[in-house]
This record gives structure tokens, sequence and C-alpha cells, in this order.
């Protein structure tokens, strides 16, 4: 059974999801909302979501964009797509011209052929080709579990592409003293998947993560109505769960950032780290990172999903953490 946990985050987030029909799927016509913040007279274009697709080497990359101003690159983590932060781009759209998009096999963005292994540089340079064909760069950029890992290679290898990461709780895991017992977890639930199946392996990683079901430990689930658009995303992100299982997950897991490229580039790095997360093992992988870059670590609103039920609040803090403050 598939964790109820994640369909009240793609329920939040995938509320607000709403494609303008009919646009035509080129790149040109994506480039037109570079420009400054808008005036309350212009507040109408944020509710647009306009889709498009990039063409890059061995694949198609799906993105949606909506808002006005500098370009903010959303990079999902592990099965998530676009859809998943819909709520959250609606609340930075007055601000910043907010690109979402499938990373390659999930969803929408395929393989020219088969599914590939994940490879951490053709996902950052995917990346780099959507900011470059947007022409509005360097762009901010924000990446959340397996998408930061993407955005740290993606400072690393195109700091000219990038004026700020918030790399918000990377599986950083190969940066603690001793990942061994991490390792050992993401290798447990690759065997699991591959033991017992997708829904087995889901469950352990929610289980793993503190992101159990209100069900499982003994408590009432939430009242919430699931939108038309919630149930589409929720479709798509649970079709993502055996490419990530299969291929995702240990490349994600064994990836170590270039901590020296990283300190020495010029894009501005700041990890966050969700506020419900403390104590759980994806702290201390960002902790570690942050070590390992000097800075100190910058606290969101709650866990590994913050940014879907607490999109307000963590919208709010995006942008304070890019503006510097």
């Amino acid at each position: 059974m598939l964790k109820r946990r994640f369909l009240l985050v793609t329920a939040t987030a995938g509320a607000l999801l709403s494609v303008a029909p009919g646009l035509a799927q080129t790149t040109e016509a994506a480039g037109e909302s570079c420009s400054s913040p808008q005036s309350a007279g212009d507040i109408a274009m944020t509710h647009t979501t306009r889709s498009s697709t990039q063409k890059v080497p061995g694949a198609r990359i799906y993105f949606e964009m909506r808002g006005t101003g500098p370009i903010l690159l959303i990079i999902p983590g592990g099965p998530q797509d676009a859809g998943v932060f819909a709520d959250l781009s609606r609340y930075l759209a007055d601000r910043y011209t907010v690109v979402a998009y499938d990373p390659r096999g999930n969803s929408r963005s395929t393989f020219d052929g088969e599914p590939e292994e994940l490879q951490l540089d053709v996902q950052a340079d995917d990346a780099a080709a959507l900011i470059g064909a947007l022409g509005c760069g360097p762009a901010y950029v924000f990446g959340t579990s397996g998408g930061a890992q993407i955005g740290l290679n993606l400072a690393a290898r195109h700091p000219e592409l990038v004026r700020a990461l918030v790399a918000h709780e990377p599986p950083s895991m190969m940066l603690l003293p001793d990942p061994s017992e991490a390792v050992a977890g993401s290798q447990g639930l690759y065997d699991t998947y591959r033991r017992d199946g997708v829904d087995a392996a889901m469950a352990q990683f929610f289980a793993d993560n503190g992101l159990a079901d209100e069900a499982d430990r003994g408590e009432a689930p939430p009242e919430f109505a699931i939108s038309p658009e919630a149930t589409e995303t929720f479709a798509r992100v649970s079709g993502n769960f055996e490419y990530w299982l299969a291929y995702g997950v240990m490349p994600l897991s064994l990836y170590r950032p270039d901590v020296d490229a990283l300190r020495a580039g010029k894009p501005r790095v700041v990890v966050a780290i969700g506020e419900q997360s403390a104590g759980q093992p994806i702290e201390g992988m960002g902790m570690a990172l942050a070590e390992k870059l000097g800075t100190e670590p910058a606290r969101f609103p709650g866990d590994h999903m913050g940014f879907g039920p607490h999109a307000d609040t963590f919208a709010e803090t995006l942008d304070r953490v890019f503006s510097g403050e």
C-alpha cells in the first residue's frame, strides 16, 4: 500500500496545479517571463502555468513555469516531478519566474531509448541545458533530497549558470565521518525493492526517514480533499517509484559533492534542513555538508517534504535565504 503521507503532500501541492491548455510544447514560448518582479496589476499572471519541453542528448525534459522575475529552478528529488511543487511555485511567482521540471526518467521527461542508470553529471547537464534554453541565467536554484545532490553537481560543474543554490536535505552520506551505516541503509532499501517490490521498499523509505503515516503511528489521519490535479500528480509520481528504486537510489546515495569546487566557486551554496528533521539521519548528512562547506545550515519549515504542507512559510524562508537575510 502506497504511503498516505506522500499522498497528503501531493494533495497539498497538486491542488493548485493548472497547466494552460493548448500551449505549444516549445522552448521558444518559455523565455518571455524573465523580467522584473510583478506589480499588483500583473498578479494574475502568477496563476498561469505554462508548460514546455527541452530536447537534451538522449532525452526530452518537461518543465513548467509561472510568474515573472529572475529564474528560480526547482529540482525535484527522487521520484517527484514538477507537479509536486505547484503550491510552492504559486507562493514564489510574484518574485521569480519559477521553473519546475521532471528530472530525466521521471513522469513526462522521457528517454529516447530504454531507461538508463541515473548519472549525476547527466542530470546536472539537463538542468544546465534548461537554464541555458530559457536565456535568463544565472538562476537561483532550489533542489530537494536527490534534487539537492543534482543541484550541488550543477553548481560545481556549471557555476556560471547558478546565482545561488539552496540544497534542501541532500542525502550527502558520503561526507559523514563514517558513511558505512548510511550506505548500508540505502543498500538495504535497494535490496528490499529487488526482493519484495516497490510497495515494501517505499514503506521502508518512509519509515527510515521519519515520514511514516499517522495511521502507522496510531494517530488519526488528517481530513483533506484530493483534487483531480493532485490525483494525477500522485499517479505520475507513484509511477516513478520503480525507476527511482531501480536506477536512482544508489547513485544519488553514493554521490560525493565536489566540496572544493563548491567552496571555490562563485555561487552561494546554502544547506537547508527541516525543523522537524531534527534527530533524523538526513539532518546529520546535511550538517556534514555544511561543515565541509564552512557554512551554517538554514532551518526550514517542516520535514523532508516541508515544501508541501508548509508551502507558504517555506516560500518565505526560501526567498529570505536567496536574498541573503
